[in-house]
């Protein structure tokens, strides 16, 4: 029968092949045929609701050059451009680069090698798109002062005399919400119901640091109550093949990056819809677009949004309905969130993540100690009879079906069930890879320090020290394993521990630690009851 090692080879082998083909699905370019025909300083062309006006023609040209406005919180340093009123740069002050822990990490951006921006606008006429150009009184940087609470970028559209439009950005102290409103002033004649769009703008590339070993996601995200949450794969985007709500009353679009994730999050619970477009060169956008209520000659109107730009984290559940499902643990979300959950509550108390997955994994350990005793004390006996197995072998030569038979006799008469080291494992394994999961994809292990030499427990272990003992443990694990029959699987067992170091090499700390802590500690288990069973046998072969 197929031991332990091997099933849980066999598992991990399909989770890597699986991780492969999403890799390769998310690093595959988008179709070249729309770079003569779009550009980044593209408009939504959403003409499903009715009540979206006639847009503005395009333009085909770069957004032009406008003023830079810098505004620092104690959370970000923001740049606005006066072109289109545009957030087309952002540092996160207490989170750090991937590669350079001295500088903060850069979000938005954009320039020859990255783009990456919040865009929005108004369709409509005479209505500012994302590419008009605004003025403002504010100049220079804009610093959030001590004893002020927020700070304010007021941005004007040039006064058409039909309609006046101000963009208001506000910023918080403590916060990674942006409020932004505009307020359209109707001073024509006739009734005007202007449309506002919101996107997120953002080329294919990956984000620096991540590991080609085990991928992450990067790309766009829609979330609306009735068709929950859904990613769009960028190579989807450049097909056409993207699957959008038809229809929504609330929702939020937002782009994602492995730790980090920005999304508008519009007000209210009012008709919206979602798109998503190709814009050349490799860049996508993403947005939505709202209609406001209809604006009557001298009358005032609003539309409200916020933007949320800063670190995935479970708890944005509270900011918007989910929205904490930026933390991406896929299928295994059920067991994931609950056990970073209870991981997050130990470091509370231990104030160390390393020592806290320690503790954690222990704690999962405990919990399953029945059903592990149970396959460890299957495996024992299918290594005390390991020996009638290979005479039965040599007996029974080329015939299968004889070989089989008398094995099952064998295992009927020492009351050992085949499948007894397999199921227990088998019903372990989801519990096990969420909390593989909800340590990969948790942005509070990054640059978090364990001990020593281990400074940052979202990256590899720069000396290779936990790998090498993670190889060593398994070598010393599969010494405690019955030894196949087939020669192949026994060939397979002794490559394994050399092969699971090399591909540990290139996990994360943190994934590494809890590997080890959790196979030193299946040792003991698996060698406390191995040798008492084999003593226990020796005692009846005695009498």
């Amino acid at each position: 029968m197929e031991t332990r090692r091997l099933l849980l080879f066999i598992v991990f082998s399909f989770s890597l092949i699986i991780l492969w083909g999403e890799w390769s699905r998310q690093g595959q370019s988008a179709s070249p045929q729309v770079k003569e025909s779009q550009s980044i300083s593209q408009t939504p062309e959403v003409t499903s609701l009715k009540s979206v006006p006639s847009q503005p023609k395009e333009n085909k040209v770069k957004i032009p050059d406008g003023k830079n406005i810098v505004v620092e919180t104690d959370n970000y340093v923001v740049q606005i451009n006066t072109a289109g009123g545009n957030i087309n740069g952002l540092s996160l002050l207490k989170h750090r680069e991937a590669d350079d822990k001295t500088k903060p990490i850069v979000l938005f951006q954009q320039n020859e090698e990255h783009t990456y921006i919040a865009q929005s606008g108004l369709l409509g006429q005479g209505l500012p798109t994302h590419n008009t150009i605004f003025q403002t009184t504010s100049t220079g940087t804009l610093r959030l002062e001590n004893g002020n609470n927020d700070i304010s970028v007021v941005l004007s559209s040039v006064d058409n005399g039909h309609v006046s439009v101000s963009k208001t950005y506000t910023f918080h102290r403590d916060s990674y919400l942006v409020d932004v409103v505009y307020q359209i002033q109707n001073n024509g004649k006739e009734t005007i119901q202007p449309t506002a769009y919101f996107q997120l703008v953002r080329d294919e590339v990956p984000p620096a640091g991540g590991s080609k070993f085990i991928p992450t996601y990067t790309g766009p995200a829609i979330y609306t109550d009735e068709e929950k949450f859904q990613k769009i794969e960028f190579s989807d985007i450049a097909k056409g093949k993207q699957k959008l709500p038809t229809a929504a009353n609330n929702g939020w679009v937002g782009m994602l990056q492995h730790y980090f994730v920005s999304a508008w999050l519009p007000e209210g619970n009012s008709p919206r819809e979602f798109y998503t477009k190709p814009l050349g060169d490799g860049i996508f956008s993403a947005g939505i677009v709202m209609p406001e209520a209809e604006i009557a000659p001298g009358n005032t109107g609003q539309i409200k949004s916020k933007l949320y730009v800063g670190p995935a984290q479970n708890k944005l559940n509270e900011i918007a309905p989910g929205l904490g499902l930026t933390v991406d643990y896929g299928i295994f979300t059920i067991f994931a969130s609950p056990l970073f959950w209870l991981m997050d509550f130990l470091n509370g108390w231990i104030g160390n993540w390393g020592i806290s997955i320690v503790v954690l994994t222990v704690l999962i350990k405990l919990a399953f100690f029945p059903l592990s005793a149970a396959s460890y004390r299957s495996m024992a006996k299918m290594r005390v009879v390991a020996p009638k197995l290979e005479k039965i072998k040599q007996q029974c030569g080329d015939d299968r079906e004889r070989l089989n038979r008398a094995m099952m006799d064998l295992y009927k008469s020492e009351k050992i069930n085949p499948l007894g080291g397999c199921l227990p494992v088998l019903i372990q394994i989801p519990v096990f890879i969420g909390l593989y999961w909800a340590i990969l994809e948790s942005v509070e292990l990054r640059h978090a320090p364990f001990v020593g030499w281990i400074v940052d427990l979202s990256t590899t272990d720069p000396y290779f020290v936990l790998p090498i003992i993670m190889g060593i443990s398994m070598l010393i694990q599969s010494k405690l394993n019955p030894t196949p029959t087939d020669p192949l699987q026994a060939k397979i067992m002794q490559i394994m521990p050399v092969a699971f170091s090399v591909i540990f090499f290139f996990f994360p700390a943190g994934l590494v630690l809890y590997s080890i802590v959790n196979n030193i500690l299946s040792i003991s288990q698996q060698w406390y009851i191995t040798h008492n069973t084999e003593a226990a046998q020796k005692g009846v072969s005695k009498a």
